[in-house]
């Protein structure tokens, strides 16, 4: 069974890669999908199939995805073009055979007002209508999003954030990628989680009080949590020099997680990858470590 997996130069993808050859796969059989292939040459060295594929070039998906049984497809980072890239890929998997896509999408796409959802919903509706058999992780929050608040409090001391009494179950992306792993890995038992959909989260929902706390475990200084309201934090993000569209994009994400949608944790992670998730404080020392 070939297994191939986009965005392998980015971090989700390639450590689902690194999760896929620590379970067993063999390297022959893992296809390193990138659109920079020197950024993968490693893996080459190990054994991995690489091969380009750009989401916006059509003409490489094709190629790139010859002879692919599974295709892991790690949604694009490039917010308001994922919904025709990411179709892009479904349309060439549909072409080329392939028996099964693995999607990483958002918490409750199909219904959470969060401000990422839309694009998720979209590309998996689109999935569904290409009748391409298909699992859906709906991936929550990487703890690494929050590794640039520590690296600033190394220097302040503080987290600041307009997220109030929120609460997020995070979980290091490398847990994210292992579940990925395991559901392509099953694909070849006869219709192991076809139509499924996982909604993936740490085992723990932490408050930004907590997060600080973490912080200062991993930094070995004080920090506290200073909160903010939205605008006073849309404010804070004009005056470090960000751009009016990604200032509101960012304050509407501290309001999702204040609204709570960012707080469940539904095991289905854990149940996946057969061990508790990776603890707050350890994966942002591991992240820094990085």
């Amino acid at each position: 069974m070939t297994i191939a997996v986009t965005g392998t130069s980015g971090h989700l993808g390639r450590l689902v890669v690194e999760s896929l050859l620590a379970r067993g796969a063999a390297p022959a059989d893992v296809v390193a999908l990138a659109r920079t292939t020197g950024r993968v040459a490693d893996l080459a060295e190990r054994g991995v199939v690489v091969r380009e594929a750009d989401y916006d070039r059509p003409e490489t998906l094709g190629p790139a995805l010859d002879g692919v049984d599974v295709l892991v497809l790690v949604s694009g980072s490039a917010v308001g073009q994922r919904v025709r890239q990411h179709g892009a890929v479904i349309d060439a998997a549909k072409g080329g055979g392939v028996g099964r896509v693995v999607y990483t999408s958002a918490p409750h796409a199909d219904t959470s007002p969060l401000v990422l959802a839309p694009e998720h919903k979209a590309t998996e509706e689109l999935i569904a209508a290409s009748g391409l058999s298909t699992t859906v992780l709906r991936n929550g929050w990487y703890t690494e999003n929050y590794l640039g608040d520590v690296q600033q409090a190394r220097e302040t001391g503080e987290i600041a954030h307009s997220t109030g009494d929120g609460r997020v179950a995070s979980a290091s992306r490398s847990d994210y990628a292992e579940a990925a792993a395991v559901v392509a890995l099953d694909a070849h038992r006869d219709g192991a989680h076809d139509g499924s959909v996982f909604e993936l989260s740490g085992d723990v929902a932490w408050g930004f009080d907590e997060l600080a706390s973490a912080a200062a475990d991993v930094l070995g200084r004080p920090v506290s949590y200073r909160r903010l309201t939205p605008e006073e934090h849309r404010e804070q993000l004009l005056a470090a020099g960000l751009d009016e569209g990604t200032a509101g994009f960012v304050v509407a994400l501290d309001g999702n997680t204040r609204d709570g949608l960012l707080a469940e944790t539904s095991g289905d992670l854990a149940r996946l990858i057969g061990r508790p998730t990776t603890p707050l404080a350890e994966g942002l020392r591991r992240a820094l470590e990085a």
